[in-house]
C-alpha cells in the first residue's frame, strides 16, 4: 500500500502546485472546476503510480526482470496498480461524505499505530546474532525478567539492546506523543469585532497553523528522492553522479539503507552514539529538514485555499469583523494586522514540527519522528472535528 500512497501524496502536491502558482486556472467554489481538478488529481496519481511500478519491476526490486518472466511481472504490476487504485477510491469514498477526514490521513495513522503496536507487543521471534530473541519492546521484556538470573543484567538488555525494539525506544515514543498532543493546544488569540453590534470574541492562530502538512510534503519529497536513488544505485552503482545521489546498503531484514551520498545526508541518524559519530551527517540533516518544513508550510498558505492572510481577510470582512486598530473593515488594514501573525505561525509552526521530528528520530523513538507526529496530529485532527460535529448537534459515531 505505500506504494499506492505516496502517489496520491505526491499529485495533490503537484495539483496544489500548479492551482496555487496559476499555472491551471481553477476556481474550487465552482462544482465544475472542483470536480475536474480532483478528477485530473486522481489521473495524475494513477499515472504516478503505474510509472513507479514499471520502475519498481524493470529495476530488479522484485529480482531479475528474466527470472520472474513475463507473467509475473505482468501480476506484479496488475498488484501495485490495484493497491494505487484501491487507495484513491477510498480516499475519494470519504472526500464524499462517508466518513470524516481523508483515505489518506487514515492510512498514514494506521500505519503508523500498527508500527508502534506491533513493535511493543509482537511475539516473533528474531535472531540479530545473541540468539532467538522477542521482536516485541515489551514482550520481550517479560522474557529477559523471567528467564535471566541476574535482573540487573535483564533490565539493562530490556532497555538498550541493539537491532531491535528495546523499552527505551517504547518510552521515547510515549514521550514524543505526550510533547506533541502538548503543543497542540499552543495559540495565539486575536480580537475580532462585529461592526454592527460590536461583539467581540478571540479568532484563533494555532502554532501548528498548517498542521501536518509540513512534514506530509517533506516526507514525499524525501521518498520520492529515495524511489530514484535505489533505482539507479540497483542498475549503475558505478557511476559517481549515482553514487553522489546516493549509496545503499541491504540490511538483514530485506529493507535498504543509505550508507552514502545525498541520501544519506536527509536521512536522520538512528541514535545518540551517530549523532557523536557524525556531527556533520547530524548538523546538515537538522539544517534540511527545519529549512524545508519552514518553507513548505510557508508556501502552502499561499496556495491552498482560505489559508493566506489575504483570504482569511476577505472571509472576515465579508462576514462584518474588524481586527485591528481604527475599527476599519477593509480587506487590506485586516490583512495587514494578519500579517503579524499569521506568516510567522506558518514558518516556526513548521520548523516546530521538524525539530519534534528530529527529536524523536534522535531518541530512537518507535516509527521514526516524522511517523509518530504524523500520527498524533492525523488523530488529533479527528478529535478536533468529531468536537465540532458534536457542538453543531451531529452525533459521529467515533471515538
Amino acid at each position: 500500500m505505500e506504494l499506492g500512497i505516496t502517489p496520491v501524496v505526491t499529485s495533490g502536491m503537484i495539483a496544489q502546485l500548479l492551482a496555487g502558482a496559476k499555472v491551471i486556472e481553477v476556481n474550487l467554489a465552482l462544482p465544475k472546476d472542483q470536480m475536474l481538478f480532483n478528477g485530473g488529481q486522481k489521473l495524475l496519481a494513477v499515472l504516478i503510480t503505474l510509472g513507479e511500478a514499471v520502475t519498481y519491476i524493470a529495476s530488479g526490486v522484485y529480482g531479475d526482470l528474466g527470472d520472474l518472466g513475463v507473467v509475473n511481472a505482468v501480476l506484479l504490476l496488475a498488484q501495485l496498480m490495484a493497491a494505487g487504485i484501491i487507495v484513491i477510491m477510498l480516499d475519494e469514498l470519504l472526500q464524499k461524505g462517508y466518513g470524516i477526514g481523508s483515505g489518506i490521513s487514515l492510512f498514514i495513522a494506521t500505519n503508523i499505530c500498527e508500527t508502534v503496536v506491533w513493535k511493543s507487543l509482537s511475539p516473533t521471534t528474531v535472531n540479530v546474532g545473541r540468539g532467538p530473541e522477542f521482536e516485541g519492546a515489551i514482550v520481550a521484556f517479560g522474557h529477559y525478567l523471567l528467564t535471566q538470573d541476574n535482573k540487573f543484567k535483564a533490565l539493562k538488555m530490556a532497555f538498550f539492546r541493539d537491532g531491535l525494539p528495546n523499552m527505551s525506544n517504547l518510552i521515547a515514543t510515549l514521550v514524543v506523543f505526550v510533547i506533541v498532543i502538548y503543543l497542540q493546544g499552543f495559540k495565539v488569540n486575536i480580537t475580532r469585532k462585529h461592526l454592527r453590534s460590536g461583539f467581540t470574541e478571540p479568532h484563533e492562530i494555532k502554532l501548528f497553523y498548517t498542521s501536518n502538512i509540513p512534514i506530509i510534503l517533506q516526507t514525499a519529497l524525501v521518498s520520492n528522492l529515495y524511489f530514484l536513488s535505489q533505482l539507479l544505485w540497483k542498475r549503475y552503482g558505478s557511476n559517481p553522479l549515482v553514487r553522489l545521489l546516493g549509496t545503499w546498503a541491504d540490511l538483514e531484514s530485506g529493507a535498504s539503507r543509505p550508507i552514502g551520498g545525498l541520501a544519506y545526508y536527509m536521512s536522520p541518524p538512528h541514535s545518540l552514539y551517530a549523532v557523536v559519530e557524525d556531527p556533520f551527517h547530524t548538523l546538515f540533516y537538522l539544517t534540511f529538514i527545519l529549512a524545508t518544513c519552514a518553507i513548505f508550510s510557508r508556501w502552502w498558505i499561499e496556495i491552498s485555499p482560505g489559508q493566506s492572510s489575504k483570504e482569511v481577510a476577505q472571509q472576515l470582512v465579508s462576514k462584518g469583523y474588524t481586527i485591528g486598530e481604527g475599527g476599519r473593515n477593509d480587506a487590506a488594514s485586516v490583512k495587514r494586522a494578519l500579517d503579524r501573525y499569521i506568516p510567522v505561525a506558518a514558518a516556526f509552526g513548521g520548523m516546530c514540527i521538524a525539530a519534534l521530528s528530529v527529536f524523536a528520530d534522535f531518541l530512537g523513538a518507535i516509527g521514526s519522528g516524522t511517523g509518530i507526529l504524523l500520527a498524533v496530529t492525523i488523530i488529533y485532527q479527528y478529535l478536533e472535528e468529531n468536537r465540532r460535529r458534536q457542538k453543531e448537534g451531529e452525533r459521529v459515531g467515533i471515538f
